[in-house]
């Protein structure tokens, strides 16, 4: 690679983050007493056990999330309401942005100090959990925890080493998202909905707006979606076996897919990560000037992330926001949903029943929901949908982007794909694989191997 020093190294020179803050201790006496919830999901599983109950004494709790600011506000807010609730339990919260939040829930997890009740990905059950020694099977708090509040296929994700690991929040995938008042002084008045329409795009930002204006940004593991989400749609196969993660593509295909993403940043659809970074350094794209101006027009992110990057916005540019259309690049809908995070308890955990509890508020009560409303996507659990719905706390913005893509995908994704190796920021293999494409001007037949390494390294079966 060349000598100018890319995000991936970046991330190296200035090390790992620490280790997650220490678990807070879980006290008081026991008494029998708890609101009766359903029993057990359809999966063969544990049964509630009968042993568990309320502490009437003084309980100290944690539990950790990752987010923006309306997201840390709502978990705020509605862990104040369950505290006016339930007097005698204090809850200690641990929360920030997703950039090294992973790496530091990884080090907490192996530690055994992670917080009694944490926010997790979905792939986390695989990655950190694969046996079942990380988080407690929730089918043995149904007690206080109503497990009946999901869908079979949503909670069947979440069931790993016979072992109900975490309830889903939500179900989230990719969809774009446009600033139409950029687009509307580059002369164009409608999303892109092809990629002719995405290369006429870069073309006219570039005429009429000049080189510092772009219909898009997209980070390495963002990137690495797209470029999965085009071969899809043009081969009509899962990336991978969603079972054995098992590779479906040959190298010739995946070179396509690399010279795809090339193609965009040759012309000047998408910023060359050489260009963003020499300005932002890490900062997310959200954060980053050049989104809140609106030089940064589109990104083609989660739906549930749909606030957070309008509420960005400067006042000149944050009507312009729109939600985009899915783009076939090919005669097949790309693209995949999945699980966007689950609410898990720690094993480590010394209050079992208050942290099922908690979740349940969130998640299923009425006034825990109606404050969570879509901060974390659109709720998979029945009766915190509803309660988000009557409280009028679903955003309009979400709500469209989830209803677009639930519609349009198709594809499986396997459990590796997010494995923190190949899609960590700055210093994954995705990361190493797009610094190559645009610090080098190099082309996917050029980086493949890496890409395939990496991936085998952590466990895909490559063809």
């Amino acid at each position: 690679m060349s000598k100018a020093i890319s995000r991936r190294d970046f991330m190296k020179v200035t090390g790992a983050v620490g280790a997650a803050g220490l678990l807070a201790a879980c006290g008081g006496n026991s008494a029998a007493s708890s609101s009766a919830a359903s029993t057990a999901s359809s999966a063969p599983a544990a049964s509630a056990d009968e042993s568990l109950a309320l502490s009437d004494g003084p309980v100290s709790m944690t539990i950790s999330w990752w987010g923006g600011d309306s997201r840390h506000e709502a978990y705020q807010n509605a862990i104040k309401e369950f505290q006016a609730e339930h007097t005698n339990i204090t809850i200690e919260p641990t929360f920030a942005a997703w950039s090294g939040w992973e790496e530091k829930m990884a080090a907490a997890f192996i530690a055994g100090n992670a917080q009694d009740v944490c926010q997790v990905n979905w792939n986390w059950l695989y990655n950190y959990s694969a046996d079942g020694s990380k988080f407690v099977d929730l089918n043995t708090v149904s007690k206080f925890l109503d497990l009946t509040q999901w869908d079979d296929a949503a909670m069947d994700a979440c069931y790993v080493a016979n072992s109900q690991q975490c309830v889903p929040v939500s179900m989230t995938g990719r969809i774009f998202f446009w600033n139409m008042t950029t687009f509307n002084k580059a002369g164009i008045t409608e999303v892109p909905k092809s990629l002719d329409d995405l290369m006429a795009a870069g073309k006219a930002f570039k005429e009429k707006l000049g080189d510092d204006y772009y219909p898009m940004h997209l980070g390495a593991y963002d990137r690495m979606i797209l470029m999965v989400f085009y071969l899809e749609s043009k081969y009509g196969k899962d990336w991978a076996d969603p079972v054995t993660s098992t590779l479906n593509y040959t190298e010739d295909e995946i070179a396509e897919g690399i010279d795809f993403i090339k193609s965009l940043v040759d012309g000047h659809v998408m910023m060359n990560l050489k260009t963003y970074y020499s300005a932002n350094s890490d900062t997310a794209t959200h954060q980053s000037n050049e989104w809140i101006t609106g030089k940064i027009a589109g990104i083609f992110e989660w739906d549930s992330a749909a606030s957070k990057y309008s509420s960005a916005l400067d006042d000149a540019n944050k009507d312009g926001f729109t939600v985009g259309e899915e783009i076939k690049f090919g005669d097949n809908n790309g693209g995949f949903s999945k699980v966007s995070m689950g609410l898990a308890i720690t094993k480590t955990s010394k209050c079992v029943a208050e942290a099922a509890t908690l979740i349940n508020f969130l998640l299923n009560e009425e006034k825990g929901a109606s404050i969570m409303g879509s901060e974390c996507g659109i709720p998979a659990s029945k009766a915190g949908l509803a309660a988000a719905q009557a409280a009028g706390a679903v955003k309009d913005l979400v709500a469209e982007a989830n209803a677009k893509v639930m519609a349009f995908t198709t594809n499986k994704l396997d459990p590796l794909f997010e494995n923190n190796d190949l899609k960590a920021s700055g210093t994954g293999i995705y990361q190493e694989v797009f610094d190559t494409v645009d610090y080098d001007g190099v082309a996917g037949a050029d980086v493949v191997d890496t890409l395939l390494d990496g991936m085998e390294s952590v466990g895909y079966t490559i063809g």
